[in-house]
């Protein structure tokens, strides 16, 4: 099975713990290519799952690409739409067959 580069998963755990080390993945996938963020495995997470999304956001758009974000927990959509930034889950939400490549 071959694994679709142009995607990545968030993980099952995105809070301020983990948001550092999550942010520098993240960069690197954005830098080689991904314009997917995944967020089907993602069932622990805060404030910072929204600060590491918007900064891979701009990532990408500083790449001249507009990130997809999917599958995100109603969760973290009503947490966002809490702080104003529900337009950041403005691309459609699907549920893609292909493989994810985990962080």
């Amino acid at each position: 099975m071959s694994t679709d580069t142009s995607r990545f998963a968030t993980g099952a755990t995105l809070t301020h713990a983990s948001a550092t080390p999550a942010l520098a993945a993240g960069l690197a996938r954005i830098e080689a290519g991904a314009t997917v963020i995944d967020c089907a495995e993602l069932k622990q997470f805060d404030s910072s799952a929204l600060a590491v999304l918007l900064a891979w956001r701009r990532a990408g758009e500083a790449r001249g690409v507009t990130l997809r974000i999917e599958n995100v927990p109603a969760g973290l959509a009503s947490l966002a739409q809490v702080y104003g930034i529900d337009a950041l889950f403005a691309a459609p939400h699907s549920s893609p067959a292909a493989a994810v490549a985990p962080l």
